[in-house]
């Protein structure tokens, strides 16, 4: 497997969901990922033992108390060394711990740095995923429920990983910049647009107001069928008739399952995997 950053040094500061995402893509396109993390530990690995491991799994961990020299001594010396630094705390936190950007451009020049922020509007104010979700409006406020995947840290890792690798590939060209800024907030943003724009939201055509792109009660449960495409739409047509919702009910789950494999229809089960 081609592993483009091979050879290549990463310094991690960032705990919890979008930092630990981006530096295992960083570390499964072939660089060396060292995580620093404080004497209390990263949070994820309370909170999710099983995916913390599978996040730092051979990533070098360095247990780093930064608010003392001796901690930042170290940091230094690991930076020193590195090509990339990762980060997902406030600019005010970083800047008390003597990780300005201009003190780790003038002591660093080489190194490049991905700074994950809440959001890039006010990159100070404290937010978290569900917030940002709702900011974004991708939580109905006529059925609110919690989001069944964490939208604004996903998006956002995936985008830290770019702007790693835009850096990277800059430096490497001789360009200039040394720093980008990754927002959570933009994140969701980035997320909500097909509910911006009508797409997903209510009576949207990719809402659930189509009966080529929607959710169907089966016998026994529940399937997601979605034959936009005109083959596809001849292909439902022909196998279930003019009132599909009707159909979908007089056989199970696992029949639609297999009638969607033999016609190469795009239908699936709802999983409730993960579900208590």
């Amino acid at each position: 497997m081609f592993q483009p950053l091979q050879g290549l040094t990463v310094v991690s500061l960032a705990p919890n969901v979008p930092g630990p995402l981006a530096a295992a893509s960083l570390r499964d396109a072939g660089a060396r990922v060292v995580k620093v993390e404080g004497p209390a530990g990263d949070p994820l690995a309370q909170m999710s033992p099983e995916w913390y491991a599978e996040l730092h799994r051979g990533v070098e961990i360095r247990a780093i108390d930064l608010k003392t020299d001796a901690g930042r001594a170290e940091l230094d010396t690991l930076l020193a060394g590195a090509d990339l630094l990762l980060t997902s705390s406030r600019p005010g936190a970083l800047a008390r711990l003597g990780l300005s950007p201009e003190r780790l451009t003038r002591d660093f020049p080489r190194l490049c740095r991905v700074t994950i922020v809440g959001d890039t509007r006010d990159p100070e104010a404290a937010g978290h995923d569900l917030t940002y979700q709702a900011e974004a409006g991708l939580i109905d406020p006529a059925q609110p429920a919690m989001p069944r995947t964490l939208v604004a840290d996903l998006t956002g890792s995936r985008e830290a990983y770019a702007a790693a690798l835009g850096l990277l590939l800059g430096r490497e060209r001789g360009h200039a910049e040394r720093e980008r800024v990754v927002g959570l907030g933009d994140a969701a943003r980035f997320a909500a647009a097909p509910h911006r724009v009508g797409l997903t939201a209510p009576g949207g055509l990719l809402s659930g107001a189509y009966d080529n792109y929607r959710l169907y009660a089966t016998a026994d449960g529940w399937v997601a069928a979605a034959p936009l495409e005109p083959h596809f739409a001849a292909r439902w047509s022909e196998a279930l008739g003019e009132d599909a919702a009707t159909a979908l009910r007089t056989r199970p789950t696992a029949h639609w399952e297999a009638l969607a494999a033999e016609r190469d229809l795009p239908l699936a089960a709802l999983d409730g995997a993960g579900e208590g």
